[in-house]
């Protein structure tokens, strides 16, 4: 697992469903992305441990800004 989650396009943060210090098991939902008025659902690739949050609902990113970073 990369330890970042990056942004995959530019677009607004929707909602981000963990906040840092929680585990988090393959294929859970991490963050929502809304970019051309479509919702993008971001999920873990690989059970991990969420180090810090660097991005919240209503804010707008660019292509590959960081979400979220991961321990390890």
């Amino acid at each position: 697992m990369s330890k970042f989650l990056l942004c995959p396009m530019p677009g607004l943060v929707v909602s981000v469903a963990v906040a840092a210090g929680d585990k988090v098991e393959a294929g859970q939902v991490l963050a929502t992305v809304e970019a051309m008025k479509m919702e993008n659902i971001l999920r873990a690739e690989k059970a991990g441990v969420v180090a810090k949050l660097c991005a919240k609902a209503g804010d707008s990113l660019a292509v590959d800004a960081v979400i979220m970073e991961f321990e390890g």
